[in-house]
């Protein structure tokens, strides 16, 4: 089954329905719509007729026997939600710092050049709509490469066909390899050499295969060579490049396998944080100080002192750390016991730690929550998200700037120019992810439907302004669900859904916003 069929697309569209209407059944002439025929007896008082064998029953025509210009004249339209979904793939600019890509785990890639005010979508003509991954060349920033696939192991996941590259700064694409890799959570590209280019990949999520692991190009991706893996089971999740000494490569090894139905996922210890000297050629396995079985790990490289090293470690049966290295990886000390940075997001991704370019004592943390350190890790204080989470995926920091930050989390991508004091909105990113849709019986109709964290909405499909905005969305009661949809009843007031994981069942009046909380059964 084609996993990605199991979400709707970025927006919810609508078709127009004139192209059915020559195919509903047409009310007899002459005959007034809810009255029945007398008897005849033909067909006897109760309307049936005694010479069934004979009746001929009218058969619709195909569809495909309908006008071609009929249908030629139907288009599709974007009516929201006009929010940002789930976003993994961050990068920008350092010379330009009004620019910066995204990569929507069902959205595409995405670009602004207006520090997050308005985003452009620059790869809708792609097969793919799932990124995990997007690096831009730091010597030449018109060379974007994307990783698609998002590189997320869950239950509501979706797969991409490889790697594509750029060298107009997104203007137009081209696919290089990797195709069977399904899962690319990270790239990174040599700061001396653009076309040097490395690839964790994670491989199928839900199967054995034997394209994952670490790859590398040294041609601008015209061909990649695998330089770090084990087997059909392991494969790669994070890779880095130290920017002081570009032949010192760091990546991590992650033994995963989602199963066929919610929430089952199995991971090995088959996992660990690897060090390369001679520019990816051998790897050796970082031990010192680290756990012994490794699940998944995300490693970060303080720029301004390539020394230190810091790790988000899962780890054998079920734990979470954060661990430091202060000589290049030789030797590694968990450097907190709070449990909030090292958290996983939502409770299952792996959170992702980055240091100040220009301070090494200070360490970003995305989680459910986006921690902040100023003392190497030690303590924490929130930086950004509400106390229930945001869930926050990836963060990018300017080299030249570290006031300048991209921030990714499950409601979009928003940008700070002031080190966090101010942040743009995610409110301009069409691109929720929406489990299932229904229409309910208002005029004009609604859809409706819950997005992935971020409870649910119904948006009109007709604006008042002479467009479908913002102004036509609204949220409804009901927490995002994949197993069910919201589901209006016949009244147009009224809205109906189910809450995973609790199945609880919600009620809302659309008109007074008032909610029957569910009872200890469940029930209304």
């Amino acid at each position: 089954m084609d996993l990605s069929r199991r979400w709707l697309s970025l927006t919810i569209i609508v078709f127009a329905s004139a192209a059915l209407l020559p195919f509903c059944a047409a009310q007899p002439a002459g005959q007034p719509a809810g009255k029945k025929k007398p008897p005849t007896a033909a067909t006897g008082r109760h309307g049936r007729s005694p010479a069934p064998a004979t009746t001929k029953v009218h058969q619709p025509e195909p569809l495909a026997q309908a006008d071609p210009a009929l249908l030629q004249s139907l288009h599709w339209r974007s009516i929201g939600p006009f929010r940002g979904g789930r976003t993994r793939a961050v990068a920008g600019v350092p010379s330009q710092p009004n620019v910066f890509y995204i990569g929507v785990c069902n959205g595409g890639v995405w670009k602004t050049n207006d520090y997050g005010r308005t985003w452009t979508p620059i790869f809708d003509q792609q097969p793919t709509g799932s990124i995990g991954a997007i690096a831009v060349a730091p010597s030449d920033p018109n060379i974007v490469y994307v990783g698609s696939g998002e590189g997320l192991h869950r239950p509501d996941l979706s797969v991409g066909d490889g790697i594509y590259k750029s060298t107009d700064a997104g203007k137009t694409w081209t696919h290089l390899g990797l195709r069977d890799g399904q899962q690319i959570p990270q790239l990174a590209v040599d700061p001396r050499d653009a076309s040097k280019v490395f690839a964790a990949v994670s491989g199928h999520p839900y199967g054995p295969n034997e394209e994952r692991g670490v790859f590398r190009s040294i041609d601008g991706g015209q061909t990649f060579l695998k330089v770090l893996g084990k087997d059909e089971n392991v494969g790669a999740d994070d890779v880095l490049i130290d920017p002081s000494n570009p032949d010192t490569v760091y990546a991590t090894l992650w033994e995963a396998r989602q199963g066929p139905w919610e929430n089952s996922a199995w991971n090995g210890s088959n996992g660990g944080i690897y060090k390369s000297t001679d520019g990816g050629q051998t790897f050796q396995q970082l031990t010192g100080g680290l756990p012994k079985e490794i699940i998944q790990a995300h490693i970060a490289i303080a720029e301004s002192n390539p020394k230190r090293l810091i790790a988000s470690v899962g780890y054998k049966p079920a734990n979470v750390g954060l661990f430091r290295s202060d000589d290049a990886g030789q030797s590694w000390t968990q450097i907190t016991t709070d449990p909030r940075p090292a958290g996983r997001i939502g409770g299952g991704d792996l959170s992702v730690p980055r240091f100040n370019p220009k301070d090494p004592d200070m360490i970003i943390v995305t989680s459910t929550v986006t921690w902040k350190s100023t003392d190497g890790g030690k303590t924490w204080t929130g930086f950004r998200g509400a106390p229930g989470g945001d869930d926050y995926q990836n963060v990018w920091i300017n080299p030249n700037n570290p006031q300048i930050i991209l921030l990714a989390s499950d409601q979009g991508a928003i940008v700070t120019v002031n080190g966090g004091e101010t942040w743009s909105s995610w409110y301009n990113q069409p691109t929720a992810q929406m489990y299932h849709v229904n229409a309910d019986n208002a005029f004009p109709y609604r859809l409706c439907s819950g997005q992935q964290e971020s409870g649910s909405a119904c948006i009109s499909s007709r604006g008042d302004d002479g467009q479908v905005t913002i102004r036509e969305w609204h949220p409804v009661a009901a927490a995002p669900t994949r197993r069910r949809t919201s589901c209006p009843s016949r009244s147009a007031r009224r809205i109906f859904a189910c809450c995973a994981p609790s199945q609880w069942s919600f009620r809302q009046s659309i008109h007074t916003s008032s909610i029957s909380p569910p009872t200890r059964s469940g029930k209304l």
